[in-house]
């Protein structure tokens, strides 16, 4: 009666860590997407406030 076997979990969690190594990776590369878009723009504005002969 109470000796039923413990079910077989294994691919779920496998499943589990994979899907949260894919989703860190995901944003971890968003990030860095994201700086260096940022420094580009960065360098952009320093190149046009250098050419504006306003300043």
């Amino acid at each position: 009666m109470f000796l039923e076997t413990t079910p077989n979990t294994y691919n779920y969690m496998v499943a589990g860590y994979v899907i949260s190594f894919l989703t860190m990776g995901i944003y971890v590369a968003s990030l860095y997407i994201r700086a260096r878009n940022l420094r580009q723009d960065e360098q952009i504005l320093e190149e046009l406030q250098k050419s504006d002969p306003k300043s």
